[in-house]
């Protein structure tokens, strides 16, 4: 099962770009998530973002995480 395919079985993709699919499965990518550092804290919605995050690293693509004003 690839990448996709994954996040698709988990009920956490319900649409794609076209292309996208073949793109990640060609090589490696990068994703990104953002948090809002004047929030109080993280959230379980926060927690789901993550284990995706960790998923597209397991997968081969390059996954990032920014914390800064301009994230919200």
């Amino acid at each position: 099962m690839n990448f996709v395919e994954e996040l698709r079985w988990r009920g956490l993709l319900h649409d794609i770009m076209p292309g996208t699919e073949e793109e990640l499965l060609k090589g490696m990518a990068a994703g990104y998530i953002g948090f809002d550092p004047t929030a109080d804290s993280l959230h379980v919605g926060s927690l789901l973002q993550i284990f995706t995050l960790v998923r597209f690293q397991n997968a081969g693509h390059k996954p990032f995480a920014l914390v800064g004003g301009a994230t919200g």
